[in-house]
């Protein structure tokens, strides 16, 4: 998005938050303020993270435009918006009151669809990441959400000799993404213990990255299973072209995992590797319509072992895969993509 913005000579200020193991920025062209909260989690780092976003919006100059990325920044965006009568684009990449995190805490769900409800029909400019997405919330609410999914900028993979050096196994199968509840990475790195001469290589962090580590310790496969931690996006690219398979087993908990479209599958795509992903109704849809992967079969560790070495080693399946990628890769990226950003943004400004 940002990217897009730049194209249509906006003056970008981007606020976020630092934690200890955020990397560095990137020289970029714009402004930012990364903040430093006393509290990283739960229901405290949310209020105070919004109470300082709502005095940081309210005391800027005045912008023309406030983008809110989620649920949890639009209610500090909402009343700066209707305070100051600057137009507010929410930017929804999830079901944010569907995931797999509040499934369990009715509570702190309850004060998040609280807010949904009070703002999300007040709402004129809305996207999202799917049509399922799209749809749920035109039903629920009746605001009119455009679907301008997170697709990866048009690439050719790209090669690294001493990579092949560093991981000898024949073949090397990638995770990308946050390490979360219900990301099927338990089930994906028990696999591992039947798939010989195979790389597991998993790219991210998040909240259950160690109990994963320790999995992998009692599982006894240290030797085929690596933690990349977080990479830079560049570096991702080139680490992702050179495996053979890239991996999304999302789980069906709740309807944010139903209706999701991970942008990990778009990277694979864009660095040509197949992919084995989840039978949900996004992915299922995208999978079938440019024949560029396999759907997982059956959610139990020995057979998605058994479907994952069928994939590694259909030689006939990957020359299909392979074309069908290079078509899907032309076609989903976010050179495209954007146009439906440009058409928002136009609506938005006149």
């Amino acid at each position: 998005m940002i990217g897009t913005l730049l194209k249509e000579d906006s003056e970008i200020f981007l606020i976020g938050r630092l934690l200890p193991n955020s990397l560095p920025m990137p020289d970029v062209s714009y402004n930012y303020k990364r903040l430093r909260m006393v509290f990283r989690k739960g229901p405290l780092f949310y209020a105070f993270f919004n109470i300082r976003l709502f005095f940081i919006l309210l005391f800027r100059k005045r912008p023309d435009l406030l983008i809110s990325n989620d649920l949890d920044t639009l209610l500090a965006n909402y009343l700066v918006s209707r305070i100051r009568r600057i137009p507010v684009l929410y930017d929804s990449h999830e079901y944010f009151t569907e995931v797999p995190e509040l499934i369990h805490r009715q509570g702190t769900k309850k004060v998040w669809e609280s807010i949904e409800r009070r703002i999300l029909p007040k709402l004129t400019y809305a996207i999202t990441v799917s049509d399922s997405i799209a749809v749920e919330y035109s039903k629920k609410y009746g605001t009119d959400f455009r679907v301008i999914r997170n697709l990866s900028e048009a690439r050719f993979p790209e090669s690294d000799p001493a990579f092949h050096d560093h991981y000898p196994s024949r073949y090397k199968v990638i995770y990308q993404g946050a390490l979360n509840l219900g990301r099927g990475l338990e089930l994906l790195i028990s696999s591992m213990q039947w798939i010989q001469d195979t790389m597991l290589l998993i790219a991210g962090d998040g909240d259950i990255r160690t109990d994963l580590q320790k999995l992998v310790q009692e599982l006894k496969v240290t030797d085929k299973v690596v933690f990349l931690g977080k990479i830079s996006p560049s570096m991702l690219h080139k680490i992702t072209s050179q495996c053979d398979l890239g991996i999304s087993l999302e789980e069906d908990m709740g309807l944010n995992y139903r209706m999701a479209l991970p942008n990990k599958i778009f990277d694979y795509i864009q660095a040509r590797i197949p992919i084995l992903c989840s039978d949900l109704p996004e992915m299922k849809k995208l999978i079938e319509k440019y024949q560029i992967g396999e759907l997982v079969k059956e959610r139990e560790e020995q057979k998605i072992s058994s479907q994952i070495l069928e994939i590694l080693k259909n030689q006939q399946g990957r020359r299909k895969w392979d074309e069908n990628l290079d078509v899907a890769a032309l076609e989903l990226c976010w050179e495209n993509e954007e146009k439906k950003l440009a058409k928002v943004l136009n609506d938005i400004w006149g």
